[in-house]
């Protein structure tokens, strides 16, 4: 049961971690739109954003970690929250483990069985 954002922001990253994408996927609502880290294009259709995270999911040793203390819980009402922060990517690519700093705002409301309205995530940039 999901009874806080950080509560869900947990199950999200366990789902990852544990390829269990099926639940994964049922986190975002009919109508969420995802801005996702590793695309250039907006996810905003169930079946997009399934093919997204079936393309992530095929990267080998995927993983995500939370940098704990970047995230920021904004309550906008009852049951309804803006989360962010940064985490990191992590899977191989030719044998070689990378890591993908990225940003990420989640909109969520704990009152709906699936309650991703909007994720934006995006690459950190390098520094000037």
């Amino acid at each position: 049961m999901i009874d806080t954002p950080e509560d869900f922001l947990n199950v999200w990253i366990d789902c990852v971690n544990n390829d269990d994408f099926e639940k994964l996927l049922a986190l975002y609502g009919e109508k969420a739109i995802l801005i996702p880290t590793f695309s250039n294009h907006v996810m905003n259709t169930p079946d997009k954003i399934r093919k997204y995270f079936e393309t992530l999911a095929s990267r080998e040793d995927l993983s995500i970690a939370l940098h704990q203390k970047t995230l920021a819980v904004q309550s906008i009402r009852p049951q309804l929250f803006s989360l962010s922060g940064i985490y990191c990517w992590r899977f191989s690519i030719d044998g070689e483990l990378l890591n993908f700093e990225a940003r990420f705002s989640f909109l969520i409301d704990l009152a709906l069985p699936n309650p991703i309205i909007h994720h934006h995530t995006s690459q950190l940039p390098r520094t000037l």
